[in-house]
């Protein structure tokens, strides 16, 4: 089981909930160690005192202001001791919708959960509640020395804890940018083109669907560099679309989009002189989605008009050795080079 990151009471209202707080995700990132090169020698972080160069014990390290003239230092009990609650209350102030949080201000998710059996009536009265309601509760508490704003819910079943960003702390684009559109004039037959690009490349959402390549192709370079294999390279960046050939490059990607990806798929209805910008049914997408992952594509549809990423995801259904490391033009070559294998056996 995973250890709590933090353990308080919730409440709202005046019930009072105990409860452990779990962190709800894991990072896949390859870690690497420093050493020094030409050596096995591990290079460590130490602390250092600057004007003597000896290394100073943890137990005699405190926190210090530089206010200018002198540093303030603060005591980690004194810290404590101005916490709100003792660092130990997750107090709701209020509900809120969640659907008006704008999505900027979410951090990162953790699980709650009830600190004992105990309290499993009062955890699931709330569950249920906020569950039925659609809304989320807004709590403070402090976790680290830190305050955080958090927006409680029910997800699935359980209470999820979701720390926000505070106001101040979200930075105002047309500051931090100095070339955004601003009143950039778009001609209505662009408009139109991108709408459909967009409409013809809807998807299901499915988070399972997207992995890690990166961390894939990471781990294929130790392994390939413990073996003594070639590395391959990644493709480079795709250049940008210059303006002049802006209507091209939009035709052309809703003209890809719109082959036919199945076996007896239809391709979508051409456009008409008119702009359709109504939604599409959600069966409509939820079964075109479904058919493209049921059929991978199709036999017969050409390699070479598939992303990277549907190539990678057929090379995996084939179990392709080293597809991780390989470029568009190698995963198409390693698929065709399937298709041999399985037309002459």
């Amino acid at each position: 089981m995973a250890r709590p990151v933090w353990s308080g009471t919730l409440t709202f209202g005046l019930v009072s909930l105990p409860v452990q707080m779990f962190t709800a995700t894991d990072s896949h990132t390859v870690r690497f160690h420093q050493l020094q090169r030409g050596t096995s020698d591990r290079v460590r972080n130490k602390r250092v005192n600057e004007r003597t160069g000896e290394e100073v014990p943890l137990d005699e390290v405190v926190k210090a202001f530089d206010d200018g003239d002198e540093y303030v230092l603060v005591e980690p009990a004194e810290l404590d001791d101005i916490a709100p609650g003792r660092s130990k209350a997750l107090e709701i102030t209020g509900f809120v919708d969640l659907r008006d949080v704008e999505p900027i201000f979410f951090d990162r998710t953790y699980f709650l959960g009830p600190k004992g059996k105990e309290y499993t009536k009062v955890y699931a009265l709330l569950e249920k509640a906020l569950d039925e309601a659609g809304m989320a509760g807004i709590a403070t508490f402090v976790m680290r020395n830190h305050q955080y704003l958090v927006a409680v819910r029910a997800e699935a079943g359980l209470l999820t804890l979701h720390t926000l960003h505070w106001a101040d702390e979200i930075r105002d684009p047309r500051r931090e940018i100095d070339n955004l559109p601003g009143k950039t004039k778009v001609t209505d037959r662009e408009l139109k083109m991108a709408r459909q690009l967009v409409d013809t490349l809807r998807i299901e959402w499915r988070p399972e669907d997207f992995h890690d390549t990166y961390q894939e192709q990471v781990s294929a370079l130790i392994k390939a560099k413990r073996t003594g294999e070639a590395v391959g390279k990644a493709e480079p960046p795709a250049e940008s679309t210059n303006v002049v050939d802006l209507m091209d490059a939009l035709r052309a990607s809703v003209d890809r989009a719109r082959k036919p990806s199945g076996h007896g798929g239809k391709k979508r209805a051409k456009s008409s002189g008119t702009s359709d910008t109504s939604p599409r049914p959600p069966t409509h997408i939820h079964d075109a989605a479904a058919k493209r992952r049921s059929t991978g594509g199709g036999k017969r549809a050409s390699l070479g008009t598939l992303t990277k990423a549907e190539l990678y995801r057929r090379a995996t259904d084939a179990a392709i050795q080293g597809r991780s490391s390989m470029n568009r033009e190698e995963l198409v070559e390693a698929l065709r080079g399937t298709r041999r294998h399985k037309a002459t056996s």
